[in-house]
């Protein structure tokens, strides 16, 4: 049941962002999910940076919450025909297969999803061996995505 509502909350998000996205241009919306991912990865290295050396449980919380967020915030919407191709802060590294493979897509996204909130609940507890395991998840995650669907540069 819950996996069923969340699915229902990535759907309605991405149905009211929707009509909101359609008025930003391709390039805009290539930017912003650029700079999504570039802010989700700069916390993803705080927190690996945390547990290579002096564990600081605030750090590793915010950055943890940071990617949880951006997992959450519907970032999918900014994937809209056209997109495939162009330019952001750099030229995209999407596959046009990513824009074939709805039901793949969105497999891989609730499964980051989850991932990443999971991320989250375990670095509130400080348990930085746990950390560490759920870090490993959720990096396995994210790749699974970029496996599939992003270029090499």
């Amino acid at each position: 049941m819950k996996k069923i509502a969340q699915l229902l909350a990535v759907t309605l998000t991405l149905t009211a962002t929707a009509s909101a996205v359609a008025q930003v241009k391709p390039e805009d919306q290539i930017r912003f999910r650029q700079g999504g991912y570039a802010f989700m990865a700069w916390n993803m290295g705080k927190i690996k940076a945390n547990l290579d050396g002096q564990y600081n449980k605030e750090q590793v919380v915010a950055a943890a919450n940071v990617v949880a967020a951006i997992a959450n915030s519907g970032m999918g919407a900014l994937y809209t025909p056209g997109t495939d191709k162009g330019k952001g802060f750099h030229e995209t590294r999407v596959k046009p297969e990513f824009f074939k493979e709805g039901d793949k897509v969105k497999e891989l996204a609730m499964a980051y999803i989850k991932e990443a909130n999971e991320l989250a609940k375990v670095a509130a507890t400080g348990d930085a061996a746990a950390v560490k395991a759920q870090f490993g998840k959720t990096g396995e995650s994210c790749k699974g995505c970029h496996d599939k669907f992003r270029k090499d540069e």
